[in-house]
């Protein structure tokens, strides 16, 4: 099933759709509960929680079937999450953890990186070094954050692992975090990631000749399958130095979609690209 945050914004979809597919106007279903409109706002924002009778009557006044409100149902059902971002996990920053719950449930995951290797593709002595050169530094924290960042890798390797495709400057490559034998590891990690069949990932070379101011702005786009009536979930995520934005708007969506096939099309194909990432490998031991 799927993570707490996730499950909220899939019932807050389906909620809209259906709304939509009923014609009724967001006041119509805040007058049908009884309750203000800032209620069905919330809740189609994922924002809130319905208990099972109030829900029911809602899908009800939508005209829903009673075989497609069970899913709806499951969506609903409240399930603690105490403890939750306990442990190593209370390092994630709150403004990430819904990254961290869109990234555990998404089918399919484009990330574009125009410095350091995504947290995702990094080994546990790239994390350290970055961690001691990082203006966030937190010498207590470190191992937190080295656990953290390896549990989010596992969905790498786990059964359905998701789509993962990325576009990386040169840049990410060539800056040297910590010492070369860091960086020849690290390097190694991505040529052996590379190979499997599930994440594909592409360079943006120095010597691009198109498309290549896009690489200056980091982001990834989420897909997270909805097993209901509505569309999947999309999400762009931009991350700055203190807060993320969250971006679900279809024309900041379609706008990112664009930015992306541009950079898809300028970058070295995947085994150029791979080759190439066997090249800076080998000149880090030389």
């Amino acid at each position: 099933m799927a993570t707490p945050t996730v499950r909220r914004l899939q019932l807050g979809n389906e909620l809209r759709h259906v709304r939509q597919k009923a014609g009724r106007e967001q006041a119509e279903a805040a007058a049908a509960l009884d309750c203000g409109i800032g209620k069905i706002s919330r809740l189609e924002l994922g924002q809130g929680g319905i208990s099972k009778g109030d829900l029911k009557l809602l899908l009800e006044f939508y005209g829903v079937d009673p075989q497609e409100m069970q899913w709806m149902f499951e969506l609903a059902r409240t399930r603690s999450s105490r403890g939750r971002w306990g442990d190593y996990r209370a390092v994630f920053p709150e403004w990430f953890r819904m990254y961290v719950d869109l990234e555990t449930d998404a089918e399919n995951i484009r990330q574009v990186q125009g410095e350091i290797v995504p947290g995702i593709l990094q080994t546990e002595s790239y994390m350290r070094s970055l961690h001691t050169s990082s203006v966030r530094r937190d010498d207590e924290g470190v191992d937190a954050l080295v656990s953290s960042r390896q549990e989010r890798q596992q969905i790498l390797t786990r059964d359905k692992p998701p789509t993962m495709s990325f576009i990386l400057s040169e840049s990410c490559l060539r800056r040297q975090i910590g010492n070369v034998w860091i960086m020849r590891e690290q390097i190694d990690h991505l040529a052996e990631v590379a190979l499997q069949t599930n994440i594909a990932i592409q360079v943006m070379p120095f010597t691009a000749e198109t498309s290549t101011g896009g690489i200056s702005y980091d982001f990834t786009l989420l897909q997270i399958p909805s097993h209901g009536i509505a569309a999947d979930l999309e999400f762009v995520y931009i991350e700055c130095f203190d807060d993320a934005r969250y971006l679900d708007a279809k024309d900041a969506i379609s706008a990112y979609t664009t930015l992306w096939n541009r950079l898809q099309a300028a970058a070295l194909g995947p085994k150029e690209s791979l080759d190439l990432i066997r090249s800076v490998g080998k000149q880090y031991s030389e």
